[in-house]
């Protein structure tokens, strides 16, 4: 051997592939490929990281004790039971790195956040994968999954891309099933737009429990992307565990003033949930208008099935979408090769990817 090898099974991951982020030149660009928000962040956030940057010079705060002493405040929590993360991706690879080991399982939904595998495998651990019922987790076909090898089990709430998700007395009685030694981690990213009366991110459940974690971003709805900021629900215990080996200094000071600041503008938060309540239902109807089959979404973006024939499937409409400016996300890896995750944009961008569908159609 005359060269550095990595560990067993790394080279078995596919690397993640975000969503496009580049239109043709020429052409005003439109991205609809990550979930992000059209409405930016809260003025209040900007002014925060803005200020964070007058003294480059000095480290943050290790602790991010302003970020969590907002979250917790608007949520109702005890700071002890939090950890803020680079993302919640970071969050979700501590998990792995914490309690997963060769010769460990850890089980993801079919249809699952891709990366879920990716942090299971890096752990050199074996990532086990339920089967979905209309592309919608199934709590028995969980559970079928799990044996005494089992450590994590990952579920995606409501899930990306499909946008379906579980009723929370589901969640209930997947964890109540659950043995003591399994951890549930709830990922709740898209917790904020959903209106529905059966759905719960997961606090009181894991407020109830020893072995049930739940994290949420600031990616989403608080147009924060760019800052990468997460943060995760715990047990104390298991709070104490990761706290002690991330990063010193994983959050940088202006995404800690900027998130602690976002989630305190309750107004900024419910414009951004009404905008996209009134453009999903705009952009479902619209779709199915022209024929296309919608997977219901509770989230901030739509899962669409392409006819299976020449000249009307996934990737020509991507090709016809992107030439025109408007850039979906291919979601082939996730297990719909003709299909297309639009996020909800502005009215601009809603209206104009549904008309250069149409023309894509034939139906304009």
């Amino acid at each position: 051997m005359t060269t550095p090898q990595p560990i067993d099974g790394i080279l078995d991951i596919d690397p993640y592939v975000p969503g496009k982020s580049l239109a043709p030149e020429g052409v005003k660009l439109h991205k609809l490929s990550s979930n992000e928000t059209p409405l930016g962040a809260s003025p209040v956030a900007l002014e925060a990281a803005r200020n964070a940057l007058s003294k480059p010079e000095l480290y943050p705060d290790g602790q991010a004790s302003a970020l969590k002493a907002a979250i917790a405040e608007v949520h109702g929590l005890n700071p002890k039971n939090l950890l803020c993360g680079n993302g919640s991706d970071e969050l979700l690879g501590l998990l792995c790195q914490c309690y997963l080991a060769h010769g460990d399982e850890a089980i993801h939904t079919e249809h699952g956040f891709l990366v879920y595998d990716i942090q299971i495998r890096a752990r050199g651990a074996t990532p086990v994968v339920a089967k979905e019922t209309n592309a919608t987790a199934d709590v028995d076909a969980i559970l079928s999954c799990v044996t005494e090898r089992t450590k994590l089990v990952f579920l995606a709430n409501p899930n990306n891309p499909t946008g379906t998700y579980l009723p929370f007395d589901e969640v209930r009685r997947l964890q109540a099933s659950l043995p003591g030694h399994v951890i549930l981690v709830l990922d709740a990213a898209y917790a904020e737009y959903v209106r529905r009366n059966d759905y719960a991110a997961g606090m009181e459940l894991v407020s109830a429990s020893s072995n049930v974690v739940m994290t949420r971003t600031f990616s989403k709805i608080y147009g924060l992307a760019a800052l990468r900021i997460g943060w995760l629900y715990g047990p104390e215990a298991i709070v104490s565990v990761l706290d002690r080996v991330r990063g010193p200094f994983n959050l940088n000071a202006p995404a800690i003033a900027a998130g602690a600041a976002a989630i305190r503008d309750r107004a900024f938060v419910e414009k951004a949930a009404d905008h996209n309540a009134e453009w999903l239902a705009w952009t479902v109807g619209a779709l199915e208008g022209l024929g296309l089959l919608v997977t219901p979404s509770v989230g901030n973006f739509v899962l669409i099935h392409f006819p299976e024939k020449p000249g009307a499937t996934a990737a020509e409409a991507d090709a016809y979408l992107t030439a025109r400016g408007f850039i979906l996300r291919r979601v082939a890896g996730y297990g719909f090769p003709n299909a297309l995750r639009m996020s909800i944009g502005s009215e601009e961008a809603n209206r104009g990817a549904v008309a250069a569908l149409a023309d894509f159609l034939g139906q304009s």
